[in-house]
This record gives structure tokens, sequence and C-alpha cells, in this order.
């Protein structure tokens, strides 16, 4: 909280225009591993589990691992000096932990507690950070500098990440791994097109990534766009 005291004075990155690409040819040979990837392992392995799991229990997996997510959350929301989203998002924690068989079922959501995402790279934008040269990181995708700086952050930020242990923490691994493999194969269409139809798949992957990105750190001033990285990788 003091932290988010000290920077709450600071000015917000400006959102970023054009592309920073500094390292293409680099960013194009990770691109195509993660491509190889997708079509040898990602692809097939999201669709036996589409395929095999019923959908209401997708759904619960994807719900229980968005649950596990939100502490981490609401510690981003303070430390954005956004405190009506850190209460929003812990109060949304709350029901579905404890009205939602764990996170389960999102009760929240029906009870108008939407789930206001956030990550630290966000809160790096909010600092001041700027948003650095676009990246493609192995298996995760699109990111940029400071997207790539907060995700490793958003590893360490989760508190749950201390409070539980054992099989409990198992369980949220393996839940947010199949999440990310159900959302391969809800959107499997969009990704597909973008993967495997475009004439340049590096560069329509890049563009959306971009515009969805600052779209989001904008706050909705810009047009929406959707990163089919975004569900199918875990970029929140």
């Amino acid at each position: 909280m003091l932290l988010a005291a000290a920077v709450a004075g600071c000015s917000a990155a400006p959102i970023g225009v054009g592309v920073d690409d500094p390292i293409e040819n680099q960013n194009r040979d990770t691109h195509s591993l993660n491509v190889a990837v997708d079509r040898a392992l990602i692809r097939p392995a999201s669709n036996s589990y589409g395929s095999i799991v019923p959908s209401p229990v997708r759904t619960g997996v994807s719900n229980f691992a968005s649950n596990l997510n939100l502490p981490g959350q609401v510690l981003n929301n303070l430390l954005q000096f956004r405190i009506e989203n850190a209460g929003h998002n812990a109060f949304r924690f709350l029901v579905n932990t404890t009205f939602g068989l764990g996170g389960l079922l999102d009760v929240a959501t029906e009870a108008g507690l939407e789930n206001r995402g956030t990550d630290f790279g966000e809160t790096l934008h909010v600092w001041g950070a700027p948003e650095g040269a676009y990246l493609e990181l192995p298996i995760v995708g699109p990111s940029t500098e400071r997207h790539a700086a907060g995700r490793v952050v958003d590893l360490l930020l989760n508190p749950l990440n201390f409070a539980i242990d054992g099989p409990l923490r198992s369980a949220g691994t393996g839940a947010s791994v199949a999440a990310r493999f159900g959302d391969r194969y809800q959107y499997s269409d969009l990704v597909d097109s973008v993967l495997y139809e475009s004439e340049d798949s590096y560069a329509q992957a890049r563009l959306l990534y971009l515009q969805n990105r600052r779209f989001k750190l904008s706050g909705g001033a810009q047009p929406d766009y959707i990163d089919p990285y975004e569900d199918v990788y875990g970029n929140e």
C-alpha cells in the first residue's frame, strides 16, 4: 500500500503506437517454433481435451483456475492504486470461493461481480514504464518487453503461491494448464485462421496482440480487437 501511494502521482506511460520490432528475425524464428509446437502438441491435445471432457467440466476447471489468479490481481489493483477494483476483485474471490465450491462455479459474475482482470504488466504501465520492443516468447506467444517482465513478477506475486501447498497447489497448476487447453479448443477456429490460414501469421498475430493489449491498457479508448493468444496461452 505504501508503494502504491508513492507511485499514485506518477503518470501512466503513453499508449504505444506503431510497431517496434528490432529483433524481428529472431521473433520470427520463435514464432515458427511456436507454430510447430501448436501443430504437434497443443492443437491435438486441446482437441482431445475438448472432445473428451464435457463442457460443464471444462467450464468448472476454467473457473477454478481463474479464481486462483484473483488474489494476485487484487495486489496489482492495489499497486495501481485502484482501490475500488481491488475491493471488487477481492469480494469476487470471496463470493466464488465461499458459494461457488472453491471457484468451480462463477456465481460472482451472476451477482454482478465480473472479473476485472489485470496483471503486473499493466501495473508497470500505470507506473510509467514504457511499452518496450515487441517480443515473441517461446510457448507463451506475443508480448512486449514490459509485458514479459510483468509475467515474471505475476508468477511470484500471487499470495496463494505461498499460502497453499501439496495436493491443492498441484490441483491449481493442473487446472491452469487444462484451462489453457480448453481456451485453445474454444477459440480453435480463430487461432487456426491466424496461424495456418494467414499469408503472414507472424505479422497477423503481432498486430492483433498489440491492438488488443493497447486497447486494454487504454481503458477502451481504442477499437476492440481480439488477440487469439490471449486466451490460448494465458496472456491476461
